[in-house]
């Protein structure tokens, strides 16, 4: 069995050391960069996990976090912000990043061994796409396509980055194709395993999938007062 490598990225180097040596004691291989510059230096494709804190001094966590997802190298890399910015706002743009999780500080250990468990549980079938994928693990709308195997959505034949949620998001819509499914069973489906969920995380995410599926966004359909469905 492989061992899950973790990557901490945060100017606290006492921090990171207390960090480092708990995660060791779980089992984990961690690795340590005082700042995004240096993180970014690191053959990334490596880490299982990102803790990542937002205030940093150059490179910023949330830029880091804007250039891995982005990237389709990287951007299957779950990532857990850590951070002592405790706004609504603050939270909102680390989710739609396609961050994990977000922690605040000051926090526990107990706390952050527990939130990078359940983390590496829900992703650890996330990997970066390497082959072919098999027709039984498509989702197909007309020109709308969704690999469920290597978590690739394309557009008549053009690919398109999504986020993890927005991915998931759109397979659990498209598979109740025709049906209106409630904010609550999204939520159930989609953020089962969240800390943090806000109330506005679903409308962003929805509103974000209909920008990027083009033509296509027209499909997700909304019922005020019931919740979204994709149309046959």
């Amino acid at each position: 069995m492989t061992t899950n490598r973790i990557l901490i990225v945060d100017d606290e180097e006492t921090l990171c050391e207390v960090l480092k040596l708990n995660l060791e004691n779980e089992g984990y291989d961690v690795d340590i960069a005082f700042s995004a510059e240096q993180a970014l230096s690191y053959d990334l494709r490596k880490y299982s996990l990102i803790l990542l804190d937002i205030m940093m001094g150059g490179i910023s966590g949330i830029k880091m976090a804007k250039m891995l997802k982005s990237d389709m190298v990287t951007a299957h890399i779950p990532i857990i912000f850590c951070t002592a910015r405790d706004s609504e706002d603050d939270m909102v743009m680390g989710l739609n990043l396609g961050a994990d999780d977000y922690i605040m500080k000051p926090y526990t250990i107990r706390n952050v061994i527990a939130r990078v468990k359940s983390v590496l549980r829900r992703t650890s079938t996330n990997k970066p796409i390497t082959a072919a994928p098999e027709k039984h693990n498509m989702l197909q709308v007309e020109g709308l396509q969704l690999d469920l195997e290597f978590k690739r959505c394309t557009v008549d034949g053009e690919e398109i980055k999504l986020t993890r949620k927005e991915f998931e998001l759109l397979a659990y819509l498209i598979s109740h194709r025709g049906q209106i499914c409630s904010r609550e069973q999204i939520l159930n489906r989609v953020w089962s395993n969240e800390v943090v969920v806000l109330d506005r995380t679903i409308d962003v995410n929805i509103t974000r999938l209909r920008s990027k599926i083009g033509a296509y966004g027209s499909y997700i359909v909304t019922r005020s007062g019931f919740g979204y469905g994709f149309r046959d």
